[in-house]
């Protein structure tokens, strides 16, 4: 099935009701799907069709819906783009995907421009009001083009966290189905309203905010940029019942001095990047509402376990894989580990891309024996409920003994004065790597107090014995800190 079939469903159940919001400006699911529809006959008159790469630059606005599924009704696949991104970024993405045409936010039309020019692809630019007045000039295309479950609907592009960014091929049925199992999941109804804050260009916005409240016939009441205050606003106003967030939002919302009581939120979830137990601990003290953390990839659609919600729930915890989905834990050679033993993560089952784009040598590197091989390691205990250690690439080897970083950050995070932590290693001489740690503080702390409080919880060659400061860490769009961007001292003796 085609994902915009889920849209068309949708609108003939709730063709009224409010589907995207922002502010005052409402599409309902009858008017996304119009829009949508007349969106996908601009396309085709254009000459765009069946399997044509068309790149989307846009913000969290409703807009951003009508382009998306009006691209995948005529079978063209999307290729999301982060609307900050620069020239150059732009240009690379173009020409990796070959796409046919950029639809950008009329904000960003000067570096949308330059970038695409520089590929000969063409620029579509989005202005509400104009947007709105040339669709309705345009006849429908009603008709949806068929998918089959392993074409091609969205070519997602990597952060680029460990260096060259990856075009990810997520099809029909990987993104459905995923959207489908959150929808579930979090019991999504038509009295449901979701906080879109996650960027709609990233996977776990299009799916679990997205694709999900579309499936689920909920609403999705945007927010172009995540503030705190902002978004305590938008809770409040909306009636906003369903929170998706990422670490560094549930840190924004505990730092906020007028943050209150919101057990409105029937469910919190967290995803993008480990959650710091004392932050969980903390925000669920503050606001009586408890957090779900979730883990999966871009790779994975992006969905592939999550804690479940009340007795079930295990705190620190990624839970267990969700329905169809199969994860466990290998060593270097892809034997299963023994309970409790740490290895790579390993996953399995529909949510699994169907490669990188034009990359069968790296498609191969990471899916063997079907089993999609996550960089992660993890491990599970004896009732199944699965725990991330730390990525494989940063960890750090001191003089011989194993420092997985997550363990010192989760320390870190303890210290009220705390509120971003990344632990890195930097060359030594002697021991071959030293602990360093960046940090980000709500108020002041010396490096010597700081480095005295971990040293007090973990073994002695844990701590780090560099600590810097920083005004804020280098994030990617989900949350997870760039560790490659972080200014890292000297090598020491």
């Amino acid at each position: 099935m085609n994902l915009a079939d889920r849209l068309h469903t949708a609108a003939d159940r709730l063709g009224g009701r409010a589907v995207l919001t922002l502010d005052d400006a409402e599409l309902t699911y009858g008017a996304l799907d119009q829009l949508s529809a007349r969106l996908a006959a601009l396309l085709t008159c254009r000459g765009i069709g069946r399997g044509d790469r068309v790149a989307i630059m846009l913000p969290n606005v409703p807009e951003f819906g009508v382009v998306y599924y009006g691209v995948l009704r005529i079978g063209a696949v999307a290729v999301p783009l982060d609307p900050l991104l620069k020239k150059r970024e732009i240009s690379a993405y173009l020409a990796d995907c070959g796409a046919r045409l950029l639809i950008a936010w009329h904000a960003f039309a000067e570096t949308a421009e330059s970038g695409a020019a520089a590929t000969g692809t063409d620029c579509f630019f989005v202005v509400p009001e104009e947007f709105r007045r040339l669709l309705r000039a345009v006849t429908a295309e009603h008709e949806i083009a068929r998918a089959e479950p392993g074409d091609t609907a969205v070519i997602h592009y990597t952060s680029g966290t460990t260096g060259r960014a990856r075009g990810i091929e997520l099809t029909h049925a990987n993104l459905g189905g995923n959207a489908a199992t959150v929808a579930r999941m979090h019991a999504l109804g038509v009295d449901d309203v979701v906080l879109g804050a996650l960027p709609l260009y990233h996977t776990y916005g299009q799916t679990c905010s997205l694709n999900a409240t579309v499936h689920a016939g909920a609403r999705l009441t945007l927010l172009p940029r995540f503030e705190a205050g902002r978004a305590l606003e938008v809770i409040r106003r909306d009636g906003v019942t369903v929170l998706q967030a990422v670490p560094t939002m549930y840190i924004a919302l505990l730092d906020h001095p007028g943050a209150s009581d919101l057990s409105l939120l029937r469910v919190c979830a967290s995803g993008g990047a480990a959650l710091p137990l004392d932050v969980l601990r903390a925000y669920e003290a503050r606001f009586g509402c408890q957090i779900v953390e979730g883990y999966g990839l871009s790779e994975t659609s992006p969905v592939a376990a999550t804690n479940r919600g009340g007795h079930a729930r295990r705190p620190g915890s990624i839970g267990w894989p969700i329905r169809e989905v199969e994860m466990k834990v290998v060593d270097d050679d892809g034997r299963e580990v023994p309970c409790g033993g740490i290895g790579e993560i390993v996953v399995r089952g529909p949510n699994v891309m169907k490669g990188y784009w034009n990359d069968p040598a790296g498609t191969a590197e990471v899916i063997r024996d079907g089993w999609f091989h996550t960089g992660d390691l993890g491990r599970v205990d004896s009732d199944g409920y699965f725990y991330l250690v730390d990525r494989r690439r940063d960890v750090i080897i001191r003089g011989g003994y194993t420092v997985y970083p997550r363990e010192v950050e989760e320390v870190l995070y303890e210290h009220p004065a705390v509120r971003q932590a990344a632990v890195i290693g930097v060359p030594h001489a002697e021991l071959g790597e030293e602990i360093s740690a960046v940090v980000a503080v709500r108020a002041p702390v010396s490096a010597d107090e700081l480095r005295a409080f971990v040293k007090e919880r973990v073994a002695a060659y844990k701590y780090p014995r560099h600590i810097t400061f920083a005004e804020a860490l280098p994030m990617s769009p989900t949350g997870k800190i760039l560790k490659r961007a972080l200014t890292r001292p000297a090598a020491s003796r």
